[in-house]
């Protein structure tokens, strides 16, 4: 995973209130591809998103993005640069229109209705709903919708936390179909945090494994069918929870 990074680490410590979180990270999410993050519960997984967004600051340690040590962009020009799309799906109460368009009206800006509909065709959302109510949306729907409001900015690093975990099924094939499409259409770097080792497999070309603060391995994805680290190998069996 050394080729062009789009985010490199560098022995990244961080710590809440005397605990480490994450200690010692050192790697790269490689430009231009996804790559998943796995591991157990409290390992530090949104932890390590909320660094490479701005929302934490290190304790010690560098993150450079697009070779850029993260501290010379300014938090605007930070998360534009880097998308965030929620477990959750939090919307305000309003129309789609409304809700897509956020983050250019919180820059006093305007949303055309051409780019509203562009962007709703390319998550896969009818274009005539835009007047609708987000509370009449389904659960995929207002997933689609977040991810829709997180590309408004034109990210060139897309991160997401747990997106499909309280879908069905078939709403979740539909989103890592997306994200996919989205990858490979545009380029976007996609980190993606899951809980679902098959998805991990189905979407990535590399991934990670977190298991208490730390990272065990990381490499392309296949790591997963075979891992080297016994700690590793415990988890992917399901015995590390």
């Amino acid at each position: 995973m050394t080729s062009d990074p789009a985010v490199q680490w560098n022995h990244v410590t961080y710590s809440d209130r005397g605990n480490t979180i994450l200690e010692d990270i050192t790697g790269t999410f490689t430009k231009g591809k996804i790559t998943t993050l796995v591991g157990p519960s409290g390992a530090g997984k949104s932890t390590l998103f909320k660094l490479c967004n701005g929302l934490h600051s290190t304790d010690s340690g560098e993150i450079f993005i697009h070779g850029k040590e993260i501290n010379s962009y300014s938090p605007v020009e930070l998360r534009r640069m880097v998308g965030f799309a929620l477990q959750d799906a939090p919307m305000i109460d309003g129309t789609v229109h409304e809700n897509l368009a956020l983050p250019l009206t919180l820059q006093g800006k305007e949303l055309s209705k051409d780019k509203a509909q562009e962007l709703l065709k390319l998550v896969g959302l009818p274009e005539t709903i835009t007047s609708q109510r987000t509370k009449k949306l389904s659960g995929g729907q207002r997933q689609k919708l977040s991810i829709a409001r997180t590309l408004v900015n034109q990210p060139s690093i897309l991160l997401l936390d747990e997106i499909t975990s309280s879908l069905d099924r078939v709403s979740q094939e539909e989103i890592e179909s997306l994200i996919v499409r989205i990858n490979q259409q545009y380029g976007t770097t996609i980190v993606w945090i899951t809980h679902n080792l098959q998805q991990a497999r189905t979407v990535g070309d590399y991934t990670w494994v977190l298991i208490n603060g730390q990272l065990f391995e990381s490499g392309e994805v296949s790591l997963l069918d075979q891992p080297q680290n016994d700690q590793v190998r415990l988890f992917v069996k399901g015995d590390n929870t």
